[in-house]
């Protein structure tokens, strides 16, 4: 994609508002340079700075010193945006951020949108669509490993792969066009069955794709795990136990939990989001019930049940609730886990029973032990594509397409209709990427950003 020009200027602080010991002002556009030097003094002009330096000064506006600062020099095409930029290094006053871009604004700049400075790397070729969501995905990580993803998907790795299936295709309708130009000679130059075979190596490419977009997710979002039970089995004391701090409300009185209750750990540099539930049991009480529903809610939401069992009124207590849930929820991971184990005398159960206490901490590190190799056994710790719900879609339509050229083969259509379809796939993968989106779908994406990003 070729450099554009925006056709205005835009500013916006970079940083997080608010005060703190520093703050970066982020000026983009063909006259970024010329703006900054109406109110910047320095050993020189910014406009004939080379990029990539960084200099020192006054930042002076209606004969007013309102601070000093740096300024960051970044020469177009050599910036992240593309375009000619500059970013302001002051400190983090909020009056003197706000002075500093009222300066700007009376020079001629306008204040940025939402996600504009990215939209500028895109418009500009700096990035595809995938890299950009990856800007939102690393701006939003909630842990190690879910940033250290995004980075590797930043730097080209889901492109990347991509371009291989893209490559794949056009290798396809390479095949398949030779021979329509060829087609008054009837001359066979492609074996169909050759063709066939790379369709269907598409169609495993992206089917291995799709696959991982659970461990995406959790990488993404968290490794969803909810704590449910019968009331009073302990529920609310080991989400306390396993937070190592009380945020839920224990009581020896049934149905003290009546709405569910959100708290985010991290284990092994996994995000984990875990979930406090009201205890499910038939009820009359209104509040109570609703507080169940959302129960039922949480579970459909996560990857990870532990289904707290009091054991001390019978190991198999909660059997009926573990065959509700494995039944109705077959996707999700299920364990149970013996609480209350302090209260008895003797363990009689098998050595992989997860034996619980939340007032002695017997089996607080049996329970983030599972939680970790069950996080570990979904998510692929060295993926460099992260998978989010508007890829999925479009995959499923590039398979759709590439079955539909298996069907054209199978039934002796000609190559053009068996072209057709994989151009129809090959346009999808540009969908993906941004170089064939529409401006609806693009927009979107963008207005998930902050203003300075």
């Amino acid at each position: 994609m070729s450099s554009i020009q925006s056709q205005s200027t835009i500013c916006a602080l970079a940083t997080p508002a608010g005060v703190g010991g520093m703050a970066i002002i982020r000026v983009c556009g063909s006259n970024a340079l010329r703006i900054v030097d109406m109110c910047f003094s320095g050993k020189q002009k910014l406009e004939h700075s080379a990029s990539h330096t960084i200099h020192f000064g006054k930042f002076i506006h209606n004969d007013t010193v309102l601070d000093t600062v740096t300024a960051s020099v970044f020469i177009a095409p050599h910036s992240y945006t593309g375009e000619n930029t500059v970013e302001i290094g002051c400190h983090g006053g909020m009056v003197v951020q706000q002075q500093i871009i009222e300066a700007l604004l009376d020079f001629g700049a306008r204040h940025a949108e939402p996600g504009e400075f990215t939209k500028l790397a895109f418009l500009n070729g700096k990035l595809d669509l995938t890299q950009v969501e990856s800007v939102a995905d690393i701006i939003h990580a909630t842990s190690t490993l879910g940033s250290q993803a995004s980075v590797r998907q930043l730097t080209g790795g889901f492109t990347q792969k991509l371009q291989e299936l893209r490559a794949q295709l056009l290798d396809i309708c390479a095949l398949l066009e030779i021979e329509l130009d060829f087609a008054h000679e009837d001359i066979e130059f492609v074996d169909r069955t050759v063709v066939t075979n790379k369709i269907h190596d598409a169609i495993s490419y992206c089917s291995h794709l799709l696959e991982s977009h659970k461990g995406s997710e959790i990488l993404r979002s968290g490794l969803y795990v909810g704590l449910i039970g019968y009331p009073n089995s302990g529920k609310s004391s080991l989400f306390n136990a396993l937070l190592q701090r009380k945020r839920a409300i224990v009581s020896n009185v049934a149905g003290t939990t009546r709405d569910y209750i959100e708290e985010h750990l991290t284990i092994s540099n996994i995000a984990v989001r875990l979930f406090d539930t009201a205890g499910i049991r038939d009820t009359d009480d209104v509040i109570e019930l609703e507080g169940i529903e959302f129960s039922k809610s949480i579970i459909e939401q996560c990857h990870v049940l532990l289904i707290i069992n009091d054991v001390t009124r019978g190991e198999h207590h909660s059997q009926p609730l573990v065959e509700y849930i494995t039944t109705n929820y077959p996707h999700i991971i299920v364990t149970l886990l013996q609480n209350k184990a302090d209260l008895l005398n003797t363990l009689p159960f098998p050595p992989d029973t997860i034996y619980t206490s939340a007032t002695t901490g017997l089996g607080m590190e049996s329970v983030r032990d599972f939680i970790k190799q069950t996080a570990q056994s979904q998510v692929d710790v060295t993926s460099s594509v992260l998978i989010n719900a508007r890829h999925v879609g479009l995959l499923q339509h590039i398979v759709e397409s590439l079955h539909g050229a298996l069907t054209a083969l199978a039934l002796q259509h000609s190559n053009e209709f068996v072209a057709l379809d994989i151009r129809q796939s090959i346009e999808l993968i540009g969908n993906i990427t941004g170089n064939t989106s529409n401006e609806d779908v693009i927009n979107e994406i963008f207005s998930r950003f902050c203003i300075g990003k």
